[in-house]
């Protein structure tokens, strides 16, 4: 598997050839909270840098889920859609949100390695 990526609006990003699987980060769940509902992007909806994919809201707060690379959708995770609690369980693996075909890799070097994000999540605790 690929190195991960990840954005300053706690997404994260790994790429495998022309596929990303994007979801979100162990941090934004902690910030969320329990989460109580997941919607997906539907297969075939293009996704721009930082545009709006997806949506997780939690006894907290309902946040946009925003996807860190440009491409198409090719899969949406329903498991979390039927189980939204596995987001906190288990939210850089099992728990992607969606899968996409990238149309411009070079997006992925504007995104931080683990090191970096951990980093900015520390000095950006928020």
């Amino acid at each position: 598997m690929s190195e991960k990526k990840f954005s300053k609006k706690h997404e994260w990003v790994s790429l495998e050839g022309e596929i990303a699987t994007i979801g979100i980060t162990k941090h934004a769940t902690e910030m969320l909270g329990d989460i109580v509902f997941v919607e997906v992007p539907q297969k075939g909806k293009q996704v721009e840098q930082n545009g709006q994919a997806a949506v997780v809201e939690s006894t907290k707060a309902a946040s946009d889920v925003f996807s860190p690379i440009s491409g198409e959708v090719i899969e949406s995770n329903e498991a979390i859609v039927s189980d939204p609690s596995s987001v906190n369980a288990d939210p850089e693996n099992n728990a992607w949100f969606f899968k996409i075909k990238v149309s411009n890799k070079s997006e992925m070097d504007s995104l931080m390695n683990k090191a970096d994000y951990e980093k900015f999540v520390s000095e950006n605790p928020n």
